[in-house]
């Protein structure tokens, strides 16, 4: 059944396709470059069709190429997942999270001591980087938590997290804050730094208050958890993710403005290359996942 399978050129191909380069398939798979090109002019003949663009700077996949990567991936990795777990005496598993420093530091960190409770054999590593991992090129990353957009094609999306939009403050100190003409209002700004004061100005239309008056005092950090901290210390109310609010909510740091008036937000996807949620360690953290998504 699978006596014609060119298993040398397809491996030589997926590790190509991952680095996009045949140079570091040759290193990685101890061949030479001139023999990862053989291995994948033959596959292209044999199919009958381009996998790569050959560019004056490196390749990039074909949309034929594109597909035959997911799908290959996919199923080494099983082949290899399969092969771990047959094992006998197996090394403790481990896998790699990335995701939004904010994220991490309000809502999984917090929580994660619960996993390890259940799972003292799994080693989970957070990843914080600035840049987006590529889950189809980096296989060293088992699973990304990503907040808002369309998941990308190729892609398993296990679960969701939504959240909503209000507004916070220190106990005891915000409805002082929220009582004068013009409070200080503490704001996060991104890359996409209009979402804030889009959803400011929405969450005062419904409140039916004038905060976003030109000479009000406004306030803006790059990353949620120093606003937070800074609407938790009384310096302002703050608008922010119930999501990332949770945990301070629960521990007494913030109190909600206004309940009842909320703006809703996006979503935060938890994604992994199709075949990665079956891997042990990692069904376990996604199941962990789902508990915990169910309770905000």
């Amino acid at each position: 059944m699978f006596a014609n399978l060119p298993l040398t050129a397809l491996r030589s191909f997926e590790s190509a396709a991952r680095h996009l380069s045949f140079k570091a398939a040759a290193e990685e798979l101890h061949v030479t470059p001139t023999a990862i090109s053989h291995q994948i002019k033959q596959l292209e003949h044999t199919l009958g069709l381009a996998l790569f663009d050959r560019l004056p700077r490196g390749v990039a996949l074909t949309g034929d190429g594109r597909r035959l990567f997911r799908d290959l991936h996919g199923a080494l990795l099983e082949i290899a997942q399969s092969l771990a777990a047959l094992q006998p005496q197996r090394s403790t598993g481990r896998l790699t999270v990335t995701t939004t420093a904010s994220f991490a530091a309000l809502w999984l960190i917090p929580r994660i001591g619960g996993f390890y409770q259940q799972h003292q054999d799994i080693a989970v590593r957070i990843d914080t980087g600035a840049q987006v991992v590529d889950l189809q090129q980096d296989a060293s990353v088992d699973l990304a938590i990503r907040y808002g957009g369309a998941v990308p094609a190729g892609l398993h999306r296990h679960g969701g997290l939504r959240e909503h939009f209000g507004v916070y403050g220190a106990p005891g100190h915000v409805e002082a804050e929220a009582a004068k003409p013009s409070p200080t209002l503490i704001s996060v700004e991104w890359g996409e730094s209009q979402l804030y004061e889009c959803t400011w100005q929405t969450w005062c239309d419904r409140a039916g208050v004038d905060w976003m008056k030109p000479g009000g005092v406004m306030r803006a950090y790059d990353e949620e958890h120093y606003a937070l901290h800074a609407a938790s210390a009384g310096q302002g109310l703050v608008l922010a993710s119930s999501v990332v609010t949770a945990g301070s909510v629960e521990r007494g740091l913030l109190a909600m403005h206004r309940p009842d008036i909320t703006v809703p937000g996006e979503t935060y996807h938890v994604l992994c290359v199709p075949g990665r949620e079956r891997h042990p360690p990692v069904k376990a953290f996604l199941r962990w996942l789902d508990g915990q998504m169910g309770e905000v």
